[in-house]
């Protein structure tokens, strides 16, 4: 039954366009959190670029500065070495890059959620449709901003270029954008999306379903009602999940974006995300095998 148009017009702007306000309420929410968060975010993708055998085909290996060694000594490393203010270097596309993504994949899934699946009888969301509905809004969401997620990588990765004696790449954010369109088209801006939007499907599954099972599972079987602690519990489970579910597709996903390419756009290190994985892998096993060795000379 359609509202009158004189009693829309009373309504909250919420109930009024409830898709917009959910895009721009998550943008917001989206953008405080990044500002608050950037600094583990920037010492993640510094962690995660380290030990990249790859380098080692371009000579890069002898010249690549020492290696970091936990979050925090990654950080005080970054204050120490490039300044406080270095640890929001990238920060500006991370904040268009949330805005676009958390916006989006938000309001995809409640589309998802309240027209195309719909809930069961007893208002509950079942398990499967919520991975469905967390996975496809997590890819259309990422694929969207994968622009600004690429633009974020490589400005993070400036202060160390600086250490090791290469040249900047970029003046700043819009300059990025302007170099990386110039030099490999539109297209360049989805440059690692294949790898970008994997990660998305599996931190979304892990993040939105384990949200919702998990609120809901609190709901029923303790003394907690749907509120501001049932929420914080959900979040905090949600994001362990998608963390432990994401982190291998966003290391692949950094290392893609950040590597450097030819003329025609084609990356110099891997020939795709498959490629980049097995590398890493190959490195992990040979560090292992290393390892067990120095173990057993120790012992005997």
């Amino acid at each position: 039954m359609s509202v009158p148009e004189d009693e829309e017009r009373l309504l909250p702007l919420t109930q009024r366009w409830p898709r917009a306000s959910k895009f721009l309420l998550s943008g917001c929410a989206a953008t405080v959190a990044e500002l608050a968060t950037f600094p583990l975010d920037l010492t993640k993708t510094r962690l995660q670029m380290q030990g990249e055998a790859a380098l080692a085909r371009l000579g890069d290996s002898a010249r690549e500065s020492a290696p970091y060694r936990g979050m925090v000594r990654t950080a005080l490393g970054i204050i120490e070495e490039e300044g406080f203010l270095k640890l929001w270097q990238g920060v500006t596309p991370a904040i268009y890059r949330h805005i676009v993504y958390s916006g989006g994949r938000m309001v995809t899934y409640e589309h998802l959620r309240e027209v195309v699946f719909g809930k069961s009888e007893d208002k509950h969301y079942p398990l499967w449709k919520s991975v469905i509905g967390g996975m496809m809004a997590g890819v259309i969401g990422q694929f969207l901003a994968n622009p600004t997620d690429l633009v974020k990588v490589q400005m993070q990765m400036e202060g160390k270029r600086k250490l090791e004696g290469k040249p900047l790449r970029f003046r700043g954010v819009h300059h990025a954008f302007a170099k990386i369109i110039a030099e490999g088209g539109i297209r360049g801006l989805w440059a690692g999306w294949v790898p970008n939007i994997q990660r998305a499907a599996l931190v979304n599954m892990g993040d939105l379903t384990t949200y919702d099972t998990v609120k809901h599972y609190l709901v029923l079987n303790t003394p907690l009602e749907d509120n501001i602690m049932t929420h914080g519990l959900s979040s905090l489970c949600s994001g362990l999940v998608a963390s432990i579910l994401g982190t291998p597709a966003d290391v692949i996903k950094s290392r893609i974006m950040n590597q450097p390419r030819d003329k025609q756009g084609r990356g110099l290190l891997y020939k795709s995300s498959t490629d980049c994985l097995i590398q890493a892998i190959q490195v992990i096993w040979l560090d292992l095998t290393r390892l067990s060795v120095e173990t057993q000379h120790s012992i005997f």
